[in-house]
């Protein structure tokens, strides 16, 4: 293998060729070096020429490099390249800015280039010890996660005990929310941690009467009273742990039957005062429910499920959120196919 074969790639992003000049002067005798002048360009790059580290411009046109680096830390392919901040913008609040958009560290313009090439290389040798620690963990925890993933289906499971929901139900809607969540720009981890914590969101049920959750009429106003209960039970039983994934699991719980407009329970929350989390489970959760199989009806085609979420959109659903999940239907369907296959593969 030739020595520029073996050299790291890093990818450089600036919309003035000169501060490009500047970086890929300082740090081409030990790198490989793309440029990029605007954020659309670096996607494509980093799409088909997956760089160990990008140096991001903040002040760019049309896309600025805080949604650059959100984009990427919201795709699983790409989360875990580092980035860093090469910018003009030295306030404390453009700092913090960009690291909760997922960035590693700031170098300030004009650049030092003793600082750069320090930086660039303590980050990469981070980059991968975080890797292969990352290897390890995942070798070391498989059994715990498989022990987690089972308490939370059993939990998913006690909660549609007394329903006709199936346990394939609570992870393909999972699932939905996932994919929904990563359109969303949540980064990769939270996405993943809203996988687990979708499947718990009618946990309370398991407090509410069997002549209310079966009856086989419309619930009285007094019944469904009771019944709306199940959103305030279930966070009641899942906030008793204080870890992060139990937390977002009880905070879904509690709001995922909230609606846009505000006329939702259990609190009438409306808008953005909804947690994003819930109003990603409350469309994942009404679509899957629309397209599967149930003893009571059969399975609505996809084209009418969206209609109905198109409609619904302002006034039960998040209306950004809906665009959204229409913008990924092809990752939906083949979610949906996967675990439809699954399914009859358990009859």
């Amino acid at each position: 293998m030739s020595e520029e074969m073996e050299k790291q790639n890093i990818l450089v992003v600036d919309d003035t060729p000169e501060n490009i000049d500047v970086l890929k002067g300082i740090l081409k005798d030990d790198y490989g070096i793309r440029a990029a002048t605007n954020g659309q360009l670096a996607l494509k790059i980093i799409e088909h020429h997956r760089p160990d580290l990008v140096l991001l411009d903040v002040m760019m046109p049309e896309m600025d490099g805080y949604e650059v680096c959100r984009r990427l830390k919201s795709n699983p392919k790409t989360a875990d390249i580092p980035v860093i901040f090469v910018t003009a913008k030295t306030e404390t609040e453009d700092e913090q800015t960009g690291f909760d958009v997922g960035a590693i560290d700031y170098i300030t313009k004009p650049v030092n280039p003793a600082l750069v090439r320090a930086r660039v290389r303590n980050h990469l040798e981070l980059a991968d010890q975080h890797r292969a620690c990352r290897r390890r963990v995942r070798e070391r925890t498989c059994e715990l996660e498989e022990s987690q993933r089972t308490a939370i289906y059993m939990l998913g499971e006690a909660g549609h005990y007394n329903d006709t929901d199936t346990g394939v139900h609570i992870w393909r809607m999972a699932a939905y929310a996932a994919a929904l969540a990563r359109a969303a720009q949540w980064p990769v981890e939270q996405a993943a941690l809203l996988e687990l914590a979708a499947p718990m969101h009618d946990t309370g049920k398991i407090g509410i009467p069997d002549n209310i959750l079966k009856a086989p009429r419309k619930l009285t106003p007094e019944e469904w009273t009771i019944m709306q209960t199940h959103t305030e039970i279930g966070h009641r039983i899942l906030s008793k742990s204080n870890t992060e994934l139990f937390q977002l699991a009880a905070t879904v719980a509690l709001s995922h039957h909230e609606r846009w407009d505000g006329s939702g329970y259990p609190h009438g929350l409306a808008g953005e005062e909804i947690p994003e989390a819930a109003r990603i489970v409350a469309i994942a959760d009404v679509f899957d429910a629309l397209t599967m199989r149930r003893p009571y009806k059969e399975p609505w085609p996809v084209e009418k499920a969206l209609e109905t979420l198109q409609q619904d959109a302002g006034s039960h659903f998040d209306p950004r959120l809906v665009e959204r999940f229409l913008g990924i239907m092809d990752e939906i369907l083949e979610i949906k196919a996967d675990w439809d296959r699954k399914e009859q593969a358990q009859r």
